[in-house]
């Protein structure tokens, strides 16, 4: 299990009751807020590397860019292929 950090967090009333009630409506347990928070900072997190990552390459044409993609992903592939066959 991964090692867990606790977080002290206000938010609004109103915030506090649409997240529950929401929760609530899909047979919401234990630790299911703790989840949903650390999803959405997840996607929050992925969203903005993104978003750097696009302003960052701005200037490269969409060849360059599927060229270093598929290198990449190359890669990737050769490293996965090879981890399974050891």
């Amino acid at each position: 299990m991964a090692e867990l950090a606790r977080w002290s967090l206000k938010v609004s009333r109103q915030t506090d009751i649409a997240l529950r009630t929401l929760l609530a409506t899909r047979g919401g347990k234990k630790g299911d807020l703790s989840r949903f928070i650390e999803d959405a900072v997840n996607r929050e997190v992925l969203r903005e590397m993104a978003q750097d990552i696009r302003v960052r390459n701005t200037d490269l044409q969409p060849d360059e860019i599927m060229r270093l993609v598929d290198e990449e992903t190359s890669l990737v592939r050769q490293s996965f292929w090879d981890d399974r066959s050891n």
